[in-house]
């Protein structure tokens, strides 16, 4: 009686799980393998059974996800060719731009010094401050300048006087000797009358000795009176009647005079170009500023450049006059025209203090960087450019890629 009961139960089970056991019976089989009894509690969730809204759900999901794919293929086929036609085009007619970001803003920077030394009066620029050209920028003491340009205008007069004075007295040494000559002529007359009255014995020995002493005494004072003349025309510079201002001597003391003057003058420090001044606390009031030391910078802000290096591959196509474009990394989305100025003809590694030795044995080929220095058209309204700051250049040199060449080696 139990035996037909379980066997009412069995039959009456649900059609879903005989299903389920048969499939995994005939999957066991067709792999070799024993049949898997399944669990009761799998077997309850693979027969739990489904609405008809779920089922058809399921279907049209699956319908359109299978259309999805179907569609996608082909579209991906399609493209392909497309996108290859399209990066091969950028390819070939790209190229035509050289960038850097290897490049610097630059502009003209100079110490501020003065080639007098001094005491410090007075500062008048403060740090960071605009200037423009011919400003002044610090004083020195002017006071032992003056000095010296009062000793070199006295210097001055006092040659002039000198000078006046050896002219005249070459004039009177001059007159001195045209009266010795006349007198070595008068005593010459006498000597020879003399002598002849003596040869006639008309006259006494004495008298001949007497006019022959008289004229060798003339004779010597014609010859020194001329060397005194010979040495007062050397010192009035060969040639006596000439003007004062053309002697040398007065041109060496309006000299002197003159560089007490621009000692004076440099003691007022002007700008030399329009300007930021740097650095300006390192001098004070009071400071001893010795000659030709540096008392602080000053940057222009008008002449500014950009110095790029890009790498010596890089520039087979760049050349000077064309155009570039420059942005800043300080200022991002703000761009500067610009032209190329000109082109290094050395590599930066050519000026160091060691360069490198090509022919040593250790040597290992390196890419150079060749400078390049871009003029910046500075526009109006633009941000202000510093020395130092990172750029990224971009220069049109206007030469395309082009095909590579194991393409036009067969063309």
């Amino acid at each position: 009686m139990d035996n037909l009961k379980e066997s009412i139960d069995e039959a009456s089970a649900a059609p879903g799980e005989t299903n389920v056991h048969r499939l995994e019976r005939r999957r066991s089989e067709r792999r070799g393998e024993e049949p898997r009894t399944p669990a009761h509690g799998e077997v309850e969730a693979r027969a739990t059974p489904q609405s008809p809204f779920e089922q058809k759900s399921r279907q049209t999901g699956r319908r359109v996800g299978f259309k999805r794919r179907s569609l996608l293929r082909p579209v991906l086929f399609a493209l392909l060719p497309i996108a290859l036609i399209a990066g091969g085009y950028l390819y070939v007619t790209g190229g035509a731009v050289m960038e850097t970001d290897n490049a610097y803003v630059q502009a003209d920077t100079v110490g501020i010094s003065t080639d007098v030394s001094g005491m410090v009066q007075q500062v008048l620029v403060t740090d960071n401050q605009k200037v423009s050209k011919n400003e002044v920028l610090f004083k020195l003491d002017p006071k032992p300048f003056r000095l010296a340009l009062d000793r070199a205008e006295a210097e001055v007069g006092s040659t002039k006087n000198d000078l006046l004075a050896m002219q005249a007295s070459y004039r009177n040494v001059q007159a001195q000797v045209q009266q010795a000559k006349a007198d070595v002529d008068f005593n010459m007359t006498n000597f020879k009358r003399q002598e002849q009255l003596l040869t006639n014995n008309f006259t006494p020995r004495a008298t001949y000795d007497a006019a022959k002493n008289t004229l060798q005494g003339s004779q010597q004072k014609l010859a020194s009176l001329e060397q005194q003349l010979d040495g007062l025309a050397a010192n009035l510079n060969g040639d006596p009647s000439a003007p004062i201002e053309d002697h040398p001597r007065y041109k060496d003391a309006l000299a002197a005079r003159d560089e007490a003057a621009r000692q004076l003058d440099h003691t007022v420090v002007h700008a030399p170009f329009d300007g930021i001044v740097t650095n300006v606390p390192t001098l004070q009031p009071g400071q001893y500023l010795a000659a030709s030391t540096v008392a602080f910078n000053l940057v222009s802000s008008d002449h500014v450049w950009v110095q790029a290096n890009p790498k010596e591959t890089e520039l087979t196509y760049v050349r000077p006059g064309q155009n570039a474009t420059i942005e800043v990394d300080t200022y991002p989305g703000v761009a500067w025209s610009g032209t190329v100025d000109s082109i290094s003809p050395a590599s930066s590694s050519s000026f160091s203090l060691l360069p490198s030795e090509n022919s040593s044995g250790n040597w290992v080929k390196v890419v150079q960087r060749i400078p390049v220095r871009v003029r910046v058209q500075n526009a109006p309204g633009k941000p202000p450019l510093r020395v130092g700051m990172s750029v990224e250049l971009s220069v049109d040199t206007g030469h395309a890629r082009g095909l590579p060449q194991f393409i036009t080696r067969y063309l």
